[in-house]
Order: C-alpha cells, then sequence, then structure tokens
C-alpha cells in the first residue's frame, strides 16, 4: 500500500488562479459585468498585500522552517521539486515521513517549454550531510534533524545533487487534497494502457480498470498513480503518474472547462491550499500559472529514470537498491530540460578521453598521504591526459583510499578518472555546489601512491 500525493508545478493555483485570471479577461472583454459570488473587478489581482480572493500574495503556504523562497524574475528557467509521501507513513500520522514520490518539473520562459522527470525512490545517493542512503529518506532525515529547510529542503538538495541542477521551489499536496480538487475540476482523463487493478483509499473498494480512454474520479485517479501492479512496477507507476499531470493540464486549460472552474475558484483554492506546502508564494504561482496556457503540450518533454540510468544492487545492509549511472542520468536530464537536447558538447562521441576534455571540468589534485610530491606527480600526469588541472595541494587529512567528489556536473571527466586511477565506486560522491570554485577534488590515497601509473 505505498501511495502517491501528485502536486503539479502550480498545485495551489492552477485549478484557481489561472482559471480566474484568464476567465476574468474573457468575462471582460465580452462586457460582462459578474460572475455570481466572483469579483472580477481588474484590479484584484493587484490589491495592496493581497492576490486572488483575498489571500496575500507574497506568503509561501508552508511552515515557517521550510525552505526559504527565491526571487525569480519571470523569465528564467524554474525549477520545481514535486514531492509526494509514502502512504503507510501519511496513514499512520508521521511527522517525519519518506518520499514515495519524486518529479522534477521545470519551465522555460524564453523557449515556452517545460520537462518533466520522474526520480524512483530507491535511487541510492548521498544525502548532504548524511551518509549513502536511498532518495526517498531524504525528506525524513530533514525532519527528524531538523536540517535546513526542513525534509523539503534536504529534498531538494539531495535531488540537486543528483542531476546537477539547481531545484528552486518544491510542491506537496496531501491525498485527499488532492481526490478533492480532482473531482471539483470534473475528474481527469487518461488513456488506461492495459487492464489494471487499483486499491483507491480506504477498505474493499478494488477496482479494475479496463483499457481505453477514461474520466477517472478523484479517488480512481489517485490509485491510478499509486497503482504498482503492472510488471515494469515503480518505472511504470511513473508514467502513469505523468499521464495523470498532464491530464490535469488539459482539463485546466479545456476552454468548455473555464467557466465552470471560474465559478468554483474559491472552493478549489481552499481544497488545495489546505493541503498543499510549497515555498512558492502565491504571486510566483500566479506567474507560472500564466506561463501553462502558453506551452503546448508537444513542447513538454517526459522521462523516468529508469533500467538504462540505473544498475539494480544490493546496499550493505540488504536493501534492493537502484545504483545511479549519472553519465546516463545526466543525458537523460539534458535531453529532458534542454530545448536541443543534450547539451554535453561530445555527447555523441564515442573517445572517452575526447569526452573529458569537451566538458573542460577544473579538477584540484590534493595529496591524502604521506608520499611527498605525490600530488605534483599525479597533476603533470593528468594534465599530459588532457585534464585541466588546477594547483595541486595537500588534503586536510589521511585517505587510505582515493576519493573523488563531483560538485557540478561533469559525468565525462569522473567516468574517465574514475577508470584512471581505478577509483573504487564506494568513493565516488556528488556533491552539487554551483558555487564551488572548483568543479572536481581528487583526494589521492595510499592506494593510489603505492600502486600507480606515474612514469
Amino acid at each position: 500500500m505505498i501511495g502517491l500525493a501528485i502536486a503539479f508545478v502550480i498545485a495551489a493555483s492552477a485549478t484557481t488562479v489561472l482559471t480566474f485570471l484568464a476567465v476574468r479577461d474573457f468575462v471582460i472583454s465580452r462586457g460582462i459585468r459578474g460572475i455570481p459570488g466572483i469579483n472580477i473587478g481588474s484590479d484584484q489581482a493587484n490589491s495592496p498585500g493581497g492576490g486572488p480572493f483575498g489571500i496575500a500574495d507574497n506568503v509561501p503556504l508552508q511552515p515557517e522552517n521550510g525552505p526559504t523562497p527565491e526571487p525569480w524574475d519571470g523569465s528564467s528557467r524554474v525549477n520545481i521539486l514535486i514531492m509526494g509521501v509514502d502512504y503507510r507513513d501519511w496513514e499512520d500520522g508521521s511527522d517525519a515521513p519518506r518520499t514515495d514520490t519524486m518529479i522534477l518539473f521545470s519551465v522555460d520562459p524564453a523557449t515556452r517549454s517545460a520537462g518533466i522527470l520522474s526520480i524512483p525512490r530507491d535511487m541510492w545517493v548521498t544525502i548532504p550531510g548524511f551518509d549513502s542512503n536511498k532518495i526517498n529518506m531524504a525528506y525524513r532525515l530533514g525532519e527528524l534533524y531538523d536540517a535546513e529547510g526542513g525534509g523539503p529542503g534536504l529534498a531538494m538538495r539531495t535531488v540537486e545533487q543528483l542531476l546537477g541542477m539547481n531545484v528552486h521551489y518544491y510542491a506537496q499536496i496531501e491525498f485527499r487534497a488532492f481526490e478533492r480538487a480532482i473531482d471539483e475540476i470534473g475528474g481527469v482523463k487518461v488513456e488506461v494502457p492495459e487492464e489494471i487493478e487499483v486499491d483507491p483509499l480506504g477498505d474493499g473498494n478494488t477496482t479494475l480498470l479496463k483499457p481505453g480512454v477514461q474520466v477517472l474520479a478523484g479517488d480512481l485517479a489517485l490509485a491510478y498513480a499509486r497503482s504498482r501492479n503492472s510488471i515494469g512496477s515503480d518505472f511504470d507507476r511513473a508514467e502513469r503518474q505523468q499521464q495523470v499531470i498532464l491530464g490535469i493540464r488539459n482539463r485546466i486549460l479545456s476552454k468548455d472547462a473555464l467557466l465552470g472552474l471560474i465559478q468554483k475558484a474559491p472552493v478549489i483554492y481552499d481544497e488545495i491550499s489546505s493541503g498543499v506546502r510549497t515555498n512558492m508564494t502565491l504571486s510566483q504561482a500566479i506567474q507560472l500559472a500564466w506561463l501553462a496556457p502558453q506551452i503546448p503540450e508537444e513542447s513538454i518533454k517526459r522521462g523516468v529514470i529508469g533500467p538504462n540510468q540505473v544498475e539494480f544492487a544490493t546496499s550493505f545492509d540488504g536493501q534492493d537498491i537502484l545504483r545511479p549511472l549519472y553519465e546516463e542520468i545526466r543525458l537523460l536530464r539534458d535531453d529532458i530540460f534542454t530545448a536541443n537536447g543534450p547539451v554535453t558538447p561530445a555527447a555523441t562521441e564515442v573517445d572517452p578521453q575526447k569526452l573529458m576534455m569537451a566538458e573542460a571540468a577544473n579538477v584540484s589534485v590534493l595529496n591524502g598521504t604521506q608520499t611527498i610530491g605525490l600530488a605534483a606527480q599525479t597533476a603533470d600526469y593528468l594534465v599530459n591526459q588532457g585534464v585541466s588541472i588546477v594547483e595541486p595541494g595537500n588534503a586536510g587529512e589521511l585517505y587510505d583510499f582515493t576519493t573523488i567528489i563531483d560538485y557540478t556536473g561533469n559525468p565525462y571527466t569522473l567516468s574517465y578518472l574514475v577508470e584512471l586511477l581505478n577509483i573504487s565506486a564506494n568513493n565516488i560522491y556528488h556533491s552539487y555546489d554551483p558555487e564551488s570554485q572548483v568543479d572536481i577534488e581528487l583526494f589521492l590515497g595510499e592506494d593510489w601512491a603505492t600502486n600507480n601509473s606515474l612514469p
């Protein structure tokens, strides 16, 4: 009974602010003076200190210890982490749940395009400030240990490390709020590819969905997105979650639905905002909401980190895990989140050395042994291989094993160095930091000092 709570990028506003503003302009342009119960005055959204329905437009819908809202100029690419908590934790009322769903949603106003990337919960990653663990533990650890920004903040930083890109906002919605919102917008249309058994919240209501296009009510839409009853398990489920997200988008933007939705806008807002957490302000959500109708569905790229981007493995404590293949993940990332496909300059090249040199990553070589001059010798050796080296130096501690840390996402350089220096997979770390003075730090260990390829 693993669950899902999907929050679309404009979770608290897509079904309200977008419809409110779009229909308001539609109504005004046709000389209609009002809709019962709704004030459509043109100055409502710009009134001092308030947005639609008199709600303050500069206050995030989250607890005070949540991640600090970032400013957004309305024209730069913006990335939002959509999270749902594990149903078992949610049902038990846990204050420190695991995440069951992570979807990164990215919008580029300049190209009027968007991308959706699903991240499996069993991905084995380094959680900032903690040891390696499944990525679904980041939220729980952030809540348990009061990390900066709480669970959402730590989850965002963990995804940043995995993908090597900034995560600006998060959105999280509670199960019942999701169901009620779907019902208020009249259900969501999806095409069920094959017969599947779904299990809505509660007891004794298992339902068999037949193949074909159908409109699902809130409970069935959630159950469909939650279900793992297919051959591909979590990977198939990620596809279904994206189906539901696009179904919500299409329903909200449907011309036939707009007039009906605007009349329900305050109710829908109440339903969603009561079960949503996000570090977006209402003002920022309005900006994003306005972009939605300007992005055609064919300009929304979708992807799932799946079997081609991971290795199936077992952790040291016996858990079934997915070990990330960083080079493949970064290529998928670039395909989803850029307008013209992978941005890596030599993505189609075969020669690993050419791929590494095209990245032009700056590498710091630090001596973590008592062998005098090892860093300088190794740096010279790597320069001859085409690696861009900054001034070598000494590490602050001794290392038994050579260790490497990638700060800015350089899969080809990382792969090249790991192969060249025979670095163990247990000593490879990803710590995304766009402010880092170097792209990669290489800490030379005793293993390299006693068994190296230096001339």
